[in-house]
C-alpha cells in the first residue's frame, strides 16, 4: 500500500446515525456561546465533526472515500450542526462541498496531500469568491482577482472578501481570471502552507469579521499578492462559456440552507424548557401551562414544520434523480430561511426580556438565524428568477 493509499484508507469512518448526530449536537453546543463571545475559531467543533467522518464524507470512491451524502442525509447533518454551533456548520459546509461539489478543479498531487492532512484531522478547504467591490458573485460580474502565467506557473493577485474559515484553511479555492489576450476563469488551488507547515508568501488575512451573527466563521478578508502555484493549479475556461456565478449543481448546498434551520429549531427547544420551568408567582404555575404560552409554541411549530417540510421534500425528489427539483432551490431557501427567521423572532417575541439577555441562549440564535438572508441565492435574486419562470409564455 502506498502512502497515499493508507491516508485514504484511515479517513475517519461516516456515521450519520441519529444517535450520532444528536450526540454532535450537544458535543458542539458546549463550545458555541464561547465561540460566539469571543468571535474565535471552533476548532473543537470541526475536531468532532471531524471524527464523525463529515468533514471527508464527500471524498469519492476513487479517492477511497464514502462518495457523498444522499441530499436527505446532507440536510440531517447540517440540521444537526447548526443546532449544536451555526459558526462550526458553516465551516464544515464549506469543506464538504470542496470535496464534492468543487472536486472537479483539485490537480491529483493537491489533493493526496490535502487527503492525508485529511486523515490526521480537521483539514478545512473553501471556495474563496466574493471581492468587496464585486460584492457576492451570485449577482454576477467578473473577478478583480487575476492569474498571470509565468514559465513556472501562476501568479495569483487579489482582494477577497467574506472568506469563511481562512484563518483555518488548508486550502484556498479562489475565484480568479487569467491575463491572457483570451482570458480564462476557475479556481485555483492555493494552499496555505508548504510541506514544512509554513506559511505560503504573499496570502494574508484582514480580520475585519465583526458581524451581529455567526461571529466564529472567520469570515475575514484575504489578500493575495504573488501568490504562486504549480501550472495544474489552475484549469480555467473561457469567459462567458460557463455561468460565472453558479454554485454547487447538486444537493450540498441544502447544508447550508439546512444549518439555519437548526438554529431555529435550537431556539425551540429553548422556548419549550423555559415555558416549562418558568413559574410566575401570580401564575403559580408553569407558563407552558397557558393557552397563550401552547398558541406560540404551536406558531413556531408551524414556521418551523413550512421549513422542515420544503427542504425535506426536495431532497427527496433530488435522491430519486428529478433534476427539475434544482430549479426551486432558490425558492426554498427563501422560504426556509423567513420560516427560521419567524420561528426565533415568535419566541423572542413571546419571552420578552428573557428572549434578549446574554444569560440565555435566545438572543443568540436570533442573531445567528438572521444571516441566513445573506447566503446565495438572497431573497431578490431567487425570487426575481422564480418570477421570470413563472411569467414566461
Amino acid at each position: 500500500m502506498t502512502v497515499v493509499e493508507s491516508a485514504r484508507a484511515a479517513l475517519p469512518v461516516v456515521d450519520v446515525s441519529d444517535e450520532r448526530l444528536a450526540r454532535l449536537t450537544r458535543e458542539l453546543a458546549v463550545h458555541a456561546e464561547d465561540v460566539d463571545r469571543t468571535a474565535r475559531f471552533p476548532w473543537e467543533g470541526l475536531q468532532a465533526v471531524h471524527e464523525a467522518g463529515l468533514l471527508t464524507a464527500a471524498v469519492s470512491t476513487q479517492h477511497g472515500g464514502h462518495g457523498g451524502l444522499s441530499a436527505v442525509d446532507t440536510l440531517r447533518v447540517f440540521r444537526a450542526l447548526g443546532k449544536g454551533d451555526p459558526s462550526t456548520a458553516l465551516i464544515a459546509a464549506m469543506t464538504y462541498i470542496g470535496h464534492g461539489a468543487f472536486a472537479s478543479v483539485w490537480p491529483e498531487e493537491a489533493y493526496d496531500r490535502f487527503l492525508r492532512a485529511s486523515a490526521e484531522g480537521p483539514a478545512l478547504v473553501n471556495a474563496i469568491r466574493a471581492e468587496p467591490e464585486l460584492g457576492a458573485p451570485a449577482r454576477g460580474g467578473l473577478p478583480a482577482t487575476t492569474v498571470r502565467r509565468t514559465p513556472e506557473g501562476w501568479v495569483l493577485n487579489g482582494h477577497k472578501g467574506f472568506a469563511t474559515g481562512c484563518e483555518g484553511l488548508a486550502y484556498h479555492l479562489v475565484w480568479a481570471v487569467s491575463e491572457d489576450d483570451e482570458p480564462v476563469i476557475g479556481h485555483v488551488v492555493v494552499p496555505a502552507t508548504d510541506d514544512d507547515g509554513n506559511p505560503i508568501p504573499g496570502i494574508r488575512i484582514e480580520e475585519t469579521w465583526d458581524h451581529l451573527g455567526m461571529r466564529g466563521t472567520s469570515t475575514h478578508d484575504v489578500i493575495y499578492t504573488d501568490v504562486v502555484v504549480p501550472a495544474d493549479h489552475f484549469v480555467g475556461v473561457p469567459v462567458g462559456s460557463v455561468p460565472n456565478n453558479s454554485g454547487p449543481a447538486d444537493g450540498s448546498i441544502l447544508g447550508v440552507f439546512g444549518l439555519y434551520l437548526g438554529v431555529a429549531e435550537a431556539a425551540r427547544d429553548f422556548f419549550g424548557e423555559f415555558a416549562r420551568t418558568r413559574v410566575p408567582t401570580a401564575l403559580g404555575r408553569p407558563i407552558a401551562t397557558t393557552e397563550r404560552i401552547q398558541a406560540v409554541a404551536g406558531e413556531i411549530e408551524a414556521h418551523l414544520t413550512t421549513a422542515q417540510e420544503v427542504l425535506h421534500s426536495l431532497a427527496v425528489r433530488i435522491d430519486a434523480g428529478d433534476t427539475t427539483a434544482f430549479a426551486r432551490l432558490g425558492l426554498a431557501k427563501v422560504i426556509a430561511s423567513r420560516s427560521s427567521i419567524a420561528a426565533v423572532e415568535t419566541a423572542v417575541a413571546a419571552l420578552g426580556n428573557p428572549a434578549l439577555t446574554r444569560h440565555h441562549p435566545l438572543e443568540r440564535h436570533l442573531r445567528d438565524v438572521l444571516c441566513s438572508r445573506i447566503h446565495p441565492p438572497q431573497d431578490d435574486t431567487a425570487l426575481i428568477g422564480a418570477g421570470r419562470l413563472a411569467l414566461q409564455p
